[in-house]
């Protein structure tokens, strides 16, 4: 737990100490296949995903996977966020094939337990719209953003920084299809959200400003892309 306090305060260093802590006591009380364990090395491999370490934490990751799908099941939630987080490695390093393995993996098993109305379910077709995006499939990638979307929209409501997220990226969608009308649409409804929620100083609502001004920018209104470029620059 205080671990996990570091973590989220961005000190990885003091983070990794207090989560290697628990690690050694739960492999010698509870031992090495133990379902705490797996959270551990979970936990491990978040903190070296964060600092960029993908191959340590491609390490970590697989050593939790292996326990949670021999004690847990390859059906079980648990699983499911583990499969999700060796894709995420996998689409940090550019590896989108393996990444979309991984992300159906967590899908299949979030559809079956979770449902098709569940955020995290909602999180999966996400990903999966992400490695889309970043290999041109760009209808595939609208589709599962736009599965992300009703959910977020239907369960988180529409005011969620997560449904927010979903605007941003369908909004990078049609900015890669040239679409640059409903870019702005979409980016302006994620900002509307973000400075409300989040704040007018938060680093969402500055990437939104910035993805306005890129669309201004890319319709040649240099302007209107100057003043939203400004926004996310102060």
């Amino acid at each position: 737990n205080i671990g996990g306090c570091y973590h989220y305060v961005g000190d990885y260093d003091k983070a990794l100490e207090y989560l290697n802590k628990a690690l050694e006591i739960r492999e010698k009380v509870l031992g090495t296949e133990h379902p705490s364990t797996a959270t551990s090395y979970n936990n491990i491999g978040v903190c070296y995903d964060d600092l960029g370490d993908y191959e340590k934490a491609l390490k970590y990751y697989n050593k939790a996977l292996e326990i949670r799908e021999e004690v847990l099941g390859t059906e079980h939630p648990d699983t499911a966020l583990s499969y999700n987080n060796i894709g995420a490695c996998y689409y940090n390093l550019g590896d989108y094939d393996k990444a979309l393995e991984y992300y159906n993996k967590a899908l299949k098993i979030r559809e079956k337990v979770l449902g098709t109305e569940h955020p995290f379910t909602a999180l999966s077709y996400n990903n999966i719209g992400g490695c889309y995006h970043y290999v041109g499939d760009y209808d595939k990638a609208l589709e599962y953003y736009n599965k992300a979307l009703e959910i977020r929209e239907k369960v988180l409501g529409t005011e969620h920084p997560s449904t927010a997220l979903s605007y941003n990226n369908i909004g990078g969608c049609y900015i890669s299809l040239g679409d640059y009308e409903n870019a702005l649409k979409y980016f302006n409804k994620a900002l509307k959200i973000q400075e409300k929620v989040l704040g007018t100083e938060h680093p969402s609502t500055a990437a939104s400003n910035n993805n306005i001004g890129q669309c201004y920018d890319s319709l040649g209104d240099y302007d209107k892309a100057l003043e939203y470029y400004n926004k996310a620059l102060k």
